[in-house]
């Protein structure tokens, strides 16, 4: 049965929308309130969506960048706007803390950081990462968006931006809403990969969350990319491009 397939395809986390846009890119015609009828009666259902507390830290006095991304998640090409966050994985031996970059354009995790303590090296690494995979040229105008973490907001990660010629922004105090980008991507990653599992060392989760991050890259279906994964999108737009 496609349906299952699909459904095993992604361990289990789509549900119907998904299921029913992985089936016409495969080439199978059907019709979406079938698929959802079909899944419905069969009781195969995607995971739920759960909501997650705030891991970083504002309560400090480092100085806090104004907040230039104003929830315009929404821009026309790669490399222009780039959101960083910070979860956390439990583990026997410790919490495992991953840092990552996400292009706004694409929704493509285009760097990330795994340690087990949440230092601004943490986050300086994921963003080295973005550079280096990316190159953005200084002039681009790119803005990176976080939270006020002491992380984003220490002096070693502000030099690192600028010496990129990236530009800082901040969300408002308390507003989870303007790095919602980013608790999406954490809820695809929590609900969708790691929910249920329990990790004995570090180094079992972070082979999990790397199997994740490729899975999610490659392959994994985005409502607002019109049904195709991060990387599609991108050689889509470059395809299109003069």
């Amino acid at each position: 049965m496609h349906i299952r397939v699909a459904h095993a395809r992604s361990r289990g986390s789509y549900g119907w929308p998904r299921i029913w846009q992985g089936l016409l890119a495969d080439g199978i015609r059907v019709g979406k309130h079938r698929v959802q009828k079909l899944m419905q009666l069969h009781g195969i259902y995607g995971k739920g969506k759960r909501r997650f507390r705030v891991t970083t830290d504002s309560a400090h006095d480092l100085p806090i960048s104004p907040n230039l991304l104003d929830r315009q998640f929404t821009v026309t090409e790669p490399d222009k706007a780039w959101v960083g966050d910070i979860t956390y994985i439990p583990t026997d031996e410790g919490w495992l803390f991953l840092a990552v970059v996400i292009d706004l354009f694409s929704r493509q995790i285009v760097g990330w950081s795994m340690d087990e303590r949440m230092k601004s090296s943490l986050v300086i690494d994921a963003l080295r990462m973005a550079w280096f995979k990316r190159h953005p040229p200084k002039d681009s105008g790119l803005l990176f968006h976080s939270d006020r973490g002491s992380q984003y907001a220490s002096f070693d990660f502000r030099n690192t931006l600028l010496a990129y010629g990236i530009a800082s922004s901040m969300s408002r105090r308390g507003n989870c809403w303007d790095n919602a980008c980013s608790e999406t991507v954490f809820g695809s990653l929590k609900v969708e990969r790691l929910h249920g599992l329990k990790f004995k060392t570090r180094r079992a989760a972070k082979d999990e969350v790397m199997n994740w991050l490729l899975w999610y890259n490659q392959d994994r279906l985005h409502s607002t990319l019109h049904y195709v994964s991060p990387m599609q999108y991108e050689r889509n737009w470059r395809m299109q491009q003069p």
